[in-house]
């Protein structure tokens, strides 16, 4: 095993960010499997991009792992049944506010495997993405971009760095952890073989160093015998939020910048989260597509915060009593983080490939907003470089054009302005809205 200074090396520190409290009570929790619900409605579009489009009719007969719905086009994503039972209804279904297209169907309890599921064959990169289209791979941290796009070949860009993204900086969530923990074994061969079929020239395996579980495997990957060269490097990052972030990560782990409007694969990077690379390991050796999700479950209102693998289209109802001890006075339900989270109205909304937590929260008093002192407290902590202050003053204004000086597209809405802020300003649903203007007046 090579010495343990040649797997760690420097990083890059990002400017801002904040340092938050990690409330990761159920690290150490193994994950529990859920049953199959009565009911799942899985929704069309769970992912960055165009819907997919509907395969199955009522009645239809389906299985674990049944194509339900068709990618539409290059940015989209396959989606497929989470249970074995009969097709009910395919069409609009109201969750938290908004219509959404789904294929409803009742399940039978038998969670049966559909018999044509088979390992898929990977030998070169166009093979590797058209796995991941197969197995409707989304980014599995959040985001939902379908994986089989970052994954295509471009003859222009030549990829040389595969960053791996295990930073989960984000208060309460543990799910990638538990999968680094649990599925160490196709994480580690997901990597290689990754590498390899890309022909990458090295790899940046990057987490918190406050998961020492999770980074003795770690640690284990990049000592690898496969990787006689050591260009498999373990990174540990600052324990400051929001170092998951991709273009963060991209400059934490190589200390290239990914410029406005530009992609990781300008930089020469592909990111991919942990989560990710293991369901596509697993995909290519089973068949089995991506139908469930392991969902941190915690929160000020959970007596009992629990890792869950849910079948994709639950109800977030389902999934709280399955894991029980809630609080009767828990107000509020984010699906998602306390910082990125978003909040849900409906809990007959359901769970999606993108999602990895539900964070319960108690009843909490309406938080004072006073007006802005000009500290610059949200430019200092800004991971990004912005001026959250002035675009929420444009914004108000509706001041398209200041705000177009003012780049607001780079912001990941990560929140690090509004939890600095002494004034209390919603500064980041201020750049939402300033992005909202944006996209109106270019219509």
């Amino acid at each position: 095993m090579k010495k343990r200074e040649s797997i760690l090396r420097p990083v890059q520190r990002i400017k801002g960010g904040v340092n938050l409290p990690h409330l990761k009570a159920t690290a150490e929790k193994e994950t529990v499997v859920m049953p199959a619900p009565k009911i799942v409605n899985i929704p069309m579009s769970q992912h960055i991009g165009a819907p997919a489009n509907p395969c199955v009719s009522a009645g239809d007969k389906v299985f674990v792992g049944t194509l339900i719905g068709e990618a539409n086009g290059f940015v989209s994503a396959n989606i497929h049944s989470s249970v074995s039972g009969t097709v009910k209804s395919v069409g609009e279904v109201i969750m938290n506010g908004l219509p959404s297209v789904c294929v409803t169907i009742e399940s039978d309890g038998e969670m049966e495997k559909d018999p044509n599921l088979k390992p898929f064959k990977v030998e070169k990169a166009e093979d590797l993405a058209e796995a991941a289209r197969a197995c409707g791979l989304v980014g599995l941290g959040g985001a939902g971009f379908p994986a089989s796009v970052k994954l295509t070949p471009n003859p222009k860009q030549k990829l040389t760095t595969l960053v791996v993204n295990g930073a989960e900086c984000e208060p309460y969530i543990t799910s990638d952890y538990r999968e680094c923990i649990e599925n160490y074994n196709d994480v580690l061969e997901g990597i290689y073989l990754i590498k390899r079929v890309l022909g990458l020239k090295r790899v940046r395996i990057c987490i918190e160093s406050n998961k020492d579980e999770a980074i003795k495997k770690l640690y284990e990957i990049a000592s690898d015998r496969r990787d006689p060269k050591d260009k498999v490097k373990l990174m540990r990052l600052p324990e400051k939020y929001p170092q998951g972030a991709e273009k963060v990560i991209v400059y934490s782990a190589t200390g290239r910048k990914v410029g406005p409007g530009k992609l990781p694969s300008d930089a020469k990077c592909i990111v991919m989260n942990i989560t990710s690379i293991g369901t596509l390991y697993r995909f290519i050796t089973t068949g089995m597509p991506l139908v469930s999700k392991r969902i941190t479950v915690d929160g000020t209102a959970v007596s009992d915060p629990k890792n869950v693998i849910v079948p994709i289209g639950t109800s977030i109802a389902e999934l709280l009593d399955f894991v029980g001890e809630i609080d009767e006075n828990a107000s509020k339900i984010l699906m998602g983080g306390p910082m990125m989270g978003i909040a849900m109205n409906d809990k007959n909304a359901v769970v999606e490939k993108r999602n990895n937590g539900i964070t319960v929260m108690k009843e909490a008093k309406p938080l004072k907003t006073t007006p802005c002192i000009r500290c610059g407290r949200c430019v200092q902590y800004c991971p990004m470089n912005l001026f959250p202050a002035m675009v929420e003053a444009a914004a108000l204004k509706n001041n398209v054009e200041t705000i177009k000086t003012l780049n607001v597209n780079a912001c990941m809405e990560c929140g690090s302005c509004s939890y600095v802020c002494p004034a209390k300003r919603p500064l980041v649903q201020s750049m939402r809205l300033a992005k909202a203007q944006l996209r109106r007046e270019s219509k």
